[in-house]
């Protein structure tokens, strides 16, 4: 059969799974976002139900990648139906109707036919016992290549190697043709042994020491040839299987007396407490769940104490039906107020806490996070050269959302700049600091008091890593002062520049200005105006601009693309527009992202008139003017920008209509609003502020920013910092 468009036949890779609990679905999910790194578009379908794995109601894993990748594979075929066509002994019927799924699966929306189908193989159980027939027939049927899916302790290899073996056995062996290799996941006892975040596809270093390696081989002597690879080794990981406080009121059936953030909070562990609470003050910990009588108002007391000194438990569960008084709500209503959930449920502690223990690890469907978490965390222990080497052949690569993320971390930690954080004692920013150190991003400096910044990591259990620097802003403001009066003269003396310097924004932007450090980040606390304000009056604009402007990398589903200036301009003029669009599309390009700049306006081409219009019209003429090579065309409205089929009725001859990857908007207004609606709307991740035209690297970050963005806006810094370094043509796309 021809495949659609002459496009090259999609390949089909089969995960199988040696054992159940191996972690299946996540493998997928990590799989299809390290092949998204690479440039492959990957499809998933998951051909067969398990309904002793799954539950009632849809399927879990078609739903979680639905809500995760934005894919929308086909409902598996029920395990009743499944089961019949095996009892009447119609396994061909059976394989029709799996390959019947596949081409559903090849041809669902939203995206292009992928290159390559990522396959759900059936899960071995106490009642699944045909699961190996099933996945041996599935690979046939579908052309399959074998991705074996094993887990274990790395301390027993023997028993590793010998579920790899008798599971390839039935596929050829694990030198067969027909088997690729393996994904070890939640795997114990390796090298490292710590959680290493997933920042982004392939950024981690392989956890397995040449010993281990050996001693796999040894029992498993296939994994010593060319034909087997160990394509990912991911470590088991706590905090990734921490439930949040509302899975635990499901499993339970407890109700809550305060939801709080329920939906949020993770039980990073059970702290059954029938001690005094001055005899178990330790197990108030960031992410502990009190399990607690309901009558024992000091353990309840102590909780509410530890919430207000900003311990972020999980939460408390009372036991044996006891409520607190009227008097006792009052008094921890300051502790509610912070979210702080509170569950209540008949059974007694003990008989609650073995419940507890019993949970399973599976990622509920509506747990978005989680599964988002997981997919990125399986997809940074996946090796991604090997997938290039032995899967990209043939295909077209699109910079994705995922490959942008894995190049933007290796860029930055091939920069290796020093990066200054104002808002040291922030905790989202304390922790982006620890990842940033640890994983060779950027040589943070925090700036605060040492004793306040150990007290902030110790409340949000975070490990402050060696060479962490931390500033007291106390110890060396006054070094700044003459400095600061000779940068802004005749406009502030030495007490005003003293005052101003407790603001340790400044105090950051004078350390950059002297180059004591390669960029700032600030904004988890600050305003934007106090983050740019003194980068305006100290840094000041680069040589050849005359204005500073921003962008954000906006990563859709299919592609990133750049939006321009949605923080910074208000009412940009026609000159400055046309810098605007000319800063933009340089950014893009160091960034990997081929600049196709669309001047976005309410009409498009010669189509409509006015003063806003005109404006536009006028910017795209100016920035023409002054690089003719730049694929710029507008006035554009979005959807003739951004949608072929538009752009081809509204704008037939622009090189632009339909393909472009740098908005410009004609205004801040337009912009931000247009920059908040597709990134709340769509549920797209965006990546900015990051400001250009400044002589040094100075970013801002949304007060609402997530760890991982504040990480990744300080891996912009600093690849911002190295673009001095920067061959002339050189883009983020080829960081090699």
């Amino acid at each position: 059969m021809t495949p659609p468009d002459n496009r090259r036949a999609p390949q089909v890779l089969l995960l199988v799974p040696t054992v159940e609990g191996v972690g299946l679905t996540s493998a997928c999910l990590g799989l299809i976002q390290a092949l998204d790194a690479i440039g492959l578009k990957a499809g998933f379908f998951k051909p067969l139900r398990q309904d002793e794995l799954n539950g009632e109601g849809p399927d879990r894993s078609t739903v979680l990648v639905a809500n995760t990748l934005g894919l929308h594979p086909p409902a598996p075929l029920p395990q009743e139906r499944m089961e019949r066509l095996l009892r009447d002994d119609r396994l061909d019927t059976l394989m029709e109707e799996v390959v019947a799924l596949q081409e559903q699966a090849l041809h669902s929306p939203p995206r292009h036919p992928p290159e390559l189908l990522v396959v759900e193989g059936l899960v071995p159980t106490h009642h699944t016992t045909y699961a190996t027939q099933i996945n041996t027939q599935l690979a046939h049927a579908l052309n399959a290549r074998i991705i074996l899916v094993g887990t274990g302790d790395i301390a027993d290899p023997g028993e590793m190697a010998e579920q790899l073996e008798i599971h390839a056995r039935v596929f050829g062996g694990l030198s067969s043709s027909r088997t690729l290799g393996c994904i070890l996941m939640r795997s114990r006892n390796l090298s490292d042994g710590k959680d290493h975040a997933g920042l982004a596809p392939g950024t981690v270093t392989p956890l397995l020491d040449d010993a281990q390696v050996d001693a796999l081989r040894r029992y498993a002597p296939s994994l010593a040839t060319d034909r087997f690879q160990l394509i990912g080794v991911v470590p088991y990981s706590d905090a990734l299987s921490a439930p949040r406080v509302l899975d635990v009121a499901r499993a339970l059936d407890a109700r809550f007396l305060s939801q709080g953030d329920a939906d949020q909070r993770r039980v990073m562990s059970t702290s059954l407490c029938a001690r005094s609470a001055a005899n178990a003050l330790h197990i108030f910990r960031p992410g502990s769940l009190i399990v607690t009588s309901g009558d024992r108002d000091d353990v309840v007391l102590a909780t509410a104490l530890a919430t207000m000194n900003g311990i972020p438990l999980a939460g408390v569960l009372l036991t044996n039906g006891y409520l607190p008084g009227d008097n006792m709500i009052e008094m921890c209503r300051p502790a509610l107020n912070t979210g702080l959930p509170v569950l209540s449920i008949d059974s007694n502690s003990y008989a609650t806490a073995q419940r507890l223990g019993q949970m399973g690890n599976d990622i509920p469907m509506d747990d978005n996070q989680r599964a988002e978490r997981v997919a990125g965390f399986v997809a940074a222990h996946i090796d991604l050269e090997w997938l290039r080497d032995h899967l990209s052949q043939g295909y077209v690569h699109h910079l994705s959302p995922s490959a942008f993320r894995h190049q933007l971390v290796k860029r930055a930690q091939q920069a290796d700049k020093r990066i200054v954080l104002p808002e040291g004692t922030e905790p989202r920013t304390l922790e982006a600091a620890a990842i940033c150190q640890r994983r060779g991003i950027a040589r943070c400096v925090l700036l605060g008091k040492r004793e306040e910044i150990e007290r902030v990591a110790r409340n949000h259990d975070i490990t402050l890593p060696e060479g962490l620097e931390i500033i007291d802003p106390d110890r060396h403001r006054k070094r700044y002062v003459a400095a600061m009066v000779e940068r802004r003269s005749g406009k502030l003396n030495r007490l005003t520049a003293h005052a101003q310097l407790h603001d340790t924004v400044v105090l950051g932007t004078m350390m950059l200005q002297l180059d004591e450090v390669d960029g700032l980040v600030s904004g988890a606390m600050h305003t934007t105006a106090n983050t740019v304000r003194p980068a305006f009056q100290l840094i000041k604009t680069a040589p050849g601009y005359r204005l500073v402007s921003s962008i954000f990398f906006m990563l859709l589903p299919e592609q990133v693309v750049v939006y321009g200036d949605c923080a910074i301009n208000p009412d940009p003029d026609a000159e400055a527009l046309a810098e605007i669009a000319l800063q933009s599309a340089r950014s893009a390009k160091a960034f990997g992202i081929d600049p196709r700049v669309a001047m976005i306006s309410y009409s498009t081409g010669d189509s409509g008139e006015g003063v806003d219009v005109d404006k536009v019209r006028l910017a795209t003429r100016i920035a023409r003017e002054r690089d003719p090579d730049l694929c710029i065309d507008g006035p554009m409205q979005y959807d003739a920008a951004a949608i072929e089929s538009v752009g081809r009725q509204k704008a037939p001859d622009s090189p632009v209509a339909g393909r472009a990857t740098v908005f410009v908007f004609p205004d801040l207004n337009t912009g931000n609003t247009t920059y908040k609606a597709v990134q709340r709307s769509a549920q797209v991740a965006s990546i900015g502020p990051m400001l250009q035209g400044l002589n040094k690297p100075v970013n801002d970050l949304s007060r609402g920013a997530l760890v991982d963005d504040i990480v990744y806006t300080i891996a912009l810094t600093a690849i911002q910092a190295d673009q001095d370094a920067m061959p002339t043509g050189e883009s983020l796309a080829n960081p090699e």
